[in-house]
């Protein structure tokens, strides 16, 4: 039974929405090469308004920053231009939608890129895996460690990136600080081996998160600002080392006029109780509690809302195949299974023709 704390309106600082379920950002790849959204994500998109947040997918932002093929961007005033038609389909059906940025760091192969550029990253070391490239599985490559002046541009790009995704729309935006992309690379231990101000001690090699976000909530407004991150993932070749001391560190150190902190759980229950009790503005969770709950069920919402772990709820995959999610959760409808052939780039089939309740009837 889905509980009715899930169909009640909430805030994450400006941003009002109608419900505590929230899409989660999922990358799809299917932007064009020069990074822009395209009519099919306009519809995409909208389909899904009826969520009460949505995150997009991660948009690089700077050319240096895209780690995917046909991954958006959000660097160029034409980029910006190109999510308006999208963030109109939301707000055309009462949604809200926010642009996560995301700069992939060490992450990427050249050849997935017309730019062919060279990843960087905190310190010079590679990723462990491969990456699907169009001449097949390739290891990925050793990227240039980011010199200070390198560091202070990529603040620099995620403000920018800010500011367009204003001018294009968007309700706000939310900095990706986990999943082993690049904040995440300066907050861990394998991958930041600096030894100035942004590496060594935790208070070190939180700097450059802390940074970050600050300058955006300066350029667009604290209450537009959201924050992810993945305490313990070891998601693309990531191993903290210090997990405890990070978070203990970098959430106190946020400002709670921040918009919200999302949560990407990871197997560790225990962590996001530590760091809800540290956070005291809205939050929000991407629940996997445990190995058992992958992926999400529909189960797992109420207690969460039940017992105030979270102000909301972020669902992936179920929203990937039910954009009609909230409807179908308001009479306990069946839900669509999605097909995870279909997750990454490709046309309308396993995007836009998931069936909504009225079309199975």
């Amino acid at each position: 039974m889905i509980t009715d704390l899930t169909f009640q309106s909430t805030a994450y600082g400006a941003i009002r929405v109608a419900n505590r379920l929230v899409m989660a950002p999922m990358s799809r790849n299917r932007a064009t090469v020069q990074g822009h959204a395209t009519a099919l994500m306009a519809k995409y998109y909208g389909q899904r308004a009826s969520a009460g947040l949505i995150v997009s997918e991660g948009m690089h932002p700077c050319q240096v920053g895209q780690g995917f093929a046909n991954a958006p961007g959000l660097f160029t005033n034409e980029q910006a231009a190109s999510w308006k038609p999208v963030t109109k389909a939301v707000h055309d059906k009462g949604g809200k939608i926010v642009a996560q940025l995301m700069h992939a760091g060490r992450i990427g192969h050249p050849d997935l890129y017309p730019s062919a550029h060279g990843s960087i990253a905190p310190s010079a070391v590679a990723a462990a895996g491969e990456a699907y490239t169009r001449g097949g599985m390739k290891p990925y490559p050793l990227p240039r460690e980011m010199t200070v002046a390198e560091i202070e541009q990529a603040i620099a790009d995620h403000v920018n990136a800010a500011r367009l995704a204003i001018e294009a729309g968007f309700d706000g935006i939310e900095v990706h600080a986990g999943n082993g992309f690049l904040i995440h690379q300066f907050l861990s231990q394998n991958t930041n081996h600096r030894i100035d101000q942004f590496g060594g001690p935790v208070e070190n090699r939180i700097r450059f998160a802390q940074q970050t976000i600050a300058a955006c909530a300066e350029a667009i407004g604290a209450g537009r600002v959201g924050v992810r991150i993945s305490p313990a993932n070891p998601y693309n070749d990531i191993a903290e080392g210090d997990t405890d001391a990070i978070y203990r560190a970098l959430v106190p150190s946020l400002s709670c006029d921040l918009a919200y902190l999302h949560i990407m759980e990871a197997n560790n229950r225990d962590m996001t109780q530590q760091i809800r009790a540290l956070w005291q503005g809205p939050f929000i969770l991407n629940p996997h509690k445990d190995t058992r709950s992958w992926p999400t069920s529909t189960e797992v919402i109420s207690p969460i809302l039940n017992e105030n772990l979270a102000d909301g709820v972020a669902l992936g995959a179920l929203f990937l195949a039910n954009p009609d999610l909230v409807a179908r959760l308001k009479v306990d409808a069946v839900l669509n299974l999605p097909d995870e052939a279909t997750f990454y780039g490709g046309d309308s089939r396993g995007y836009t023709d998931y069936p909504t309740l009225d079309q199975v009837v």
